[in-house]
């Protein structure tokens, strides 16, 4: 909303320091600093307030250490996440933009559900919450959302080299940075996605058909839909089972926040993108400060949440943060680098797949349950072992450091 204003100012007012508003740089750092102060100022009343109704986290018995001086932190915390990252984007993102609409959408939507799981636990006393059809349900549902707005929505499209321009919209003559050699770039409709190791960095959804000798738009965007919910149920379920001690999800969301807002920087500027090789995504840009905000949200939180918590974000939280982060890699085409960019998330879902598969196997042909964990999810074996939580927190967020790095690097490989 300020952007707006301030550009009517700069226009007809004339007020010096109001052109600040149209460079995204500015407006990111200024969604940083509000969500910060959002999370760490009023994040203390919202926490008082949760004390008081008595919103506290039910703790089971898991044999840890440290858990049972845990029963009774305060939950429900991810609604400062959620407003530290939402206030930021309404003040100073364009509101016009698809993709900053996808992420408000996104947010609130994963939010909700969240929040409704929690509501259960805490209000209506049931310890299982929300039934798991429904979180699905809610999953898959944003999932063929978020799918079918960027198939069908005329504003989503990418820059691609053509041979003969079929339109003057968008139509560039552009310089290949490495080679000097020029060519024609137009705007189009697109299949395709960013993937490192792989021929000019792109892969085509459609080249999935093509293996079968089928083609066809449909069946295109139904593969592209199969992908887009898996993604968005994977890195929210991962997020979730993520956050099983004091800070461990929140820093890694940060850090990966981080890493998205370089990407989505670089994918919608043309110059860097044609330096690196990747889809430039017109107007993309102006989702850094969706990411800024995102950041500062979860690092505000960090400062309640790192241990010992003052209190928890519950799914309203986790479920959000997995939803937002899948989201946005959808929407830059980065959503194949997930499983580095996300390999806490990712290792984090795979121990607990591998736990219960070779417990149920095991049961079956032995008579009793194995374990290839202590006790999964993968942070609870290492808590097992005898690590203290500060030390598991602080080496899993080196890891997410450096994939987040190789991730980046990932964009100048062929």
């Amino acid at each position: 909303m300020l952007y707006y204003l301030f550009s009517w100012l700069q226009e007809h007012v004339h007020i010096p320091g109001a052109g600040l508003f149209q460079y995204i740089s500015f407006r990111t750092a200024m969604a940083v600093i509000v969500s910060l102060m959002i999370t760490t100022v009023f994040g203390g009343r919202l926490i008082r307030a949760l004390h008081n109704r008595q919103v506290g986290e039910t703790v089971r018995d898991l044999g840890l250490e440290g858990e049972k001086q845990k029963a009774g932190t305060p939950t429900m915390g991810g609604l400062i996440i959620i407003a530290g990252i939402l206030i930021p984007t309404l003040l100073f993102a364009k509101l016009d933009n698809i993709y900053v609409l996808v992420m408000i959408v996104t947010t609130v939507w994963m939010g909700s559900i969240g929040f409704l799981d929690d509501y259960i636990k805490v209000f209506r006393k049931n310890k299982e919450g929300l039934a798991g059809k429904f979180k699905v349900i809610g999953q898959v549902g944003l999932g063929t959302l978020i799918a079918i707005t960027m198939y069908f929505h005329p504003d989503i499209v990418s820059r691609e080299e053509v041979t003969n321009p079929t339109s003057t919209r968008a139509v560039q003559i552009m310089t290949d940075t490495q080679t000097g050699e020029r060519y024609y770039a137009e705007n189009v409709k697109s299949t395709k996605t960013n993937i490192p190791f792989y021929k000019n960095n792109e892969f085509d959804y459609a080249k999935v058909l093509s293996i079968f000798g089928l083609n066809g738009s449909l069946l295109t965007f139904i593969v592209f839909l199969v992908v887009v919910v898996f993604i968005v149920t994977a890195v929210s379920n991962g997020a979730n089972i993520t956050d099983g001690i004091d800070g461990l999800a929140t820093g890694t969301s940060a850090i990966i926040g981080i890493t998205l807002a370089i990407l989505a920087y670089v994918s919608g500027n043309v110059i860097f993108s044609d330096y690196l090789n990747i889809m430039y995504i017109p107007n993309s840009g102006e989702l850094v400060i969706f990411a800024g905000a995102f950041v500062g949200a979860c690092t505000g939180f960090l400062w309640y949440n790192a241990f010992p918590a003052q209190v928890f974000m519950g799914d309203t939280g986790s479920l959000a943060i997995g939803g937002i982060i899948a989201a946005f890699a959808i929407l830059i085409r980065k959503e194949l680098l997930i499983p580095v960019l996300c390999g806490v998330f990712l290792l984090e879902n795979v121990s607990v797949i591998l736990q219960v598969s070779y417990f149920k196997y095991t049961k079956k042909k032995y008579g009793e349950g194995r374990r290839i964990f202590l006790m999964s999810p993968l942070h609870h074996h290492y808590q097992k072992k005898g690590y203290h939580e500060s030390k598991i927190v602080m080496r899993f967020f080196i890891v997410s450091i450096i994939l987040a790095i190789l991730t980046i690097v990932t964009l100048k490989t062929r």
